[in-house]
C-alpha cells in the first residue's frame, strides 16, 4: 500500500510540475514559427555556421545521435509533428519506458504475477503513443473541417488577381490552425527557393488528410496542363465538402458499433479492477490456479480478436 501510495503521489507531483511549466499560447507560436523555419535551435545554442534544417530527436547528444540511426525514431517524429505536440522523441520514448516500469511494478506487485507485470507494464507504455494518435486525429479533424473555407479563400484570391504564391501566404494568415500554419509553412518554403511543387508535396506528406491529397493533386494538374486554377478548387470543395458529408453520415450510421467496441473491450478490465479491490480472495482463486491463468490469456487473446474484427467492420474508407 506504502508503494502504491508513493506511484500516486509521484504521478500528481509530475501533473503539477508539468501544468505549471508550461509554456504560455504566446511563447508556443512563437516556437512554432521558429521551428517551422529550423530557427529555434540556432536561437537555444547561439549561432552556427551549419545553415541546414536538421530534426532534433532528443536534448541530450548522444541519446540523439543514437535515435537518429534508428527508424522509429523517424516514425515518432512524424507522429507527433502530426499530431502538433511540443515533444521530442527522446521524451516520448523517456515516457514510455518510464510507465513501463510503473505499470509494471504496480500490477506485478498486486497480482503477484510477473508475466501479469510485464503485460501491463507494456499496455501502459502505449499511453504515449495513444495520446499522440488521440491529437493527431484531432488537428487532422479539425484540419478536414477548416480546409473547404481555405479552399474558398484560395480561390476568390485567385480571382482578384493575386498570384498563387500570394493567394497561399494569404490563406496562411486569415485561416485559423493547423489549417493556417501548414499553408505558412507551404509559404514559407517556397519563399526560401524551394519549388511549389516540392512545398506542396511536402505539405501533403506532413498531412495525411485524403481532402488535402485531392487538392494538392488538383493544383499541381493544373500546374502541368493549364486551366483555370479558380475554377478547379471551386470543383476540388464542392467535391470535398460532400465527402465530408458522406463521411459525417457514415460515423452516425456507425456509432453504435463503435460504442459496442469500446464497452466490451473495457468493460472486462473494470470489473476486474473493481473485484480486486473489493474481494480480493475471489479474484486470486483465479490468479494463483495455473488453469484460471491460462484461461485468462485466453480470453485476452480472443477479446483482441473481437476488438479487431468490430474495427473492421466499423472502419468504412470513403
Amino acid at each position: 500500500m506504502t508503494t502504491l501510495l508513493f506511484f500516486v503521489l509521484l504521478i500528481i507531483t509530475f501533473c503539477v510540475t508539468l501544468a505549471v511549466t508550461k509554456p504560455t499560447k504566446k511563447e508556443t507560436d512563437l516556437r512554432n514559427r521558429l521551428a517551422g523555419l529550423g530557427l529555434d535551435a540556432e536561437i537555444e545554442q547561439g549561432f552556427t555556421a551549419d545553415i541546414l534544417k536538421r530534426d532534433v530527436y532528443s536534448d541530450s547528444p548522444v541519446f540523439n545521435a543514437f535515435l537518429t540511426r534508428i527508424e522509429l525514431a523517424a516514425n515518432v517524429d512524424t507522429l507527433i509533428k502530426q499530431a502538433g505536440m511540443h515533444w521530442t522523441v527522446g521524451q516520448a520514448l523517456s515516457s514510455a519506458c518510464a510507465i513501463f516500469v510503473v505499470a509494471g511494478l504496480l500490477a506485478g506487485s498486486l497480482l503477484h504475477s510477473i508475466p501479469f507485470g510485464i503485460l501491463f507494464g507494456f499496455i501502459g507504455a502505449t499511453v504515449p503513443y495513444i495520446v499522440l494518435q488521440f491529437k493527431r486525429q484531432i488537428r487532422l479533424n479539425k484540419f478536414t473541417a477548416t480546409l473547404p473555407d481555405a479552399i474558398d479563400l484560395l480561390g476568390r484570391a485567385l480571382r482578384a488577381g493575386h498570384a498563387v504564391t500570394a493567394s497561399i501566404e494569404m490563406v496562411g494568415r486569415e485561416i485559423a490552425d493547423p489549417v493556417g500554419s501548414e499553408f505558412r509553412r507551404v509559404f514559407e518554403e517556397q519563399n526560401f527557393g524551394l519549388p511549389l511543387r516540392e512545398a506542396l508535396l511536402n505539405l501533403a506528406k506532413r498531412v495525411p488528410v485524403a481532402d488535402l491529397q485531392f487538392l494538392v493533386t488538383a493544383m499541381l494538374v493544373q500546374k502541368e496542363t493549364g486551366g483555370n486554377l479558380a475554377e478547379v478548387l471551386d470543383k476540388a470543395g464542392s467535391v470535398i465538402r460532400e465527402r465530408s458529408r458522406l463521411v459525417g453520415q457514415l460515423r452516425i450510421y456507425t456509432a453504435q458499433g463503435r460504442m459496442t467496441g469500446w464497452i466490451l473491450g473495457l468493460l472486462p478490465f473494470i470489473v476486474f479492477g473493481m473485484m480486486e479491490f473489493t474481494n480480493p480472495a475471489y479474484v486470486r482463486l483465479m490468479l494463483d490456479d495455473p488453469d484460471g491463468r491460462k484461461w485468462i490469456w485466453i480470453g485476452l487473446g480472443l477479446m483482441s480478436i473481437g476488438v479487431w474484427m468490430i474495427r473492421k467492420i466499423v472502419s468504412i474508407k470513403v
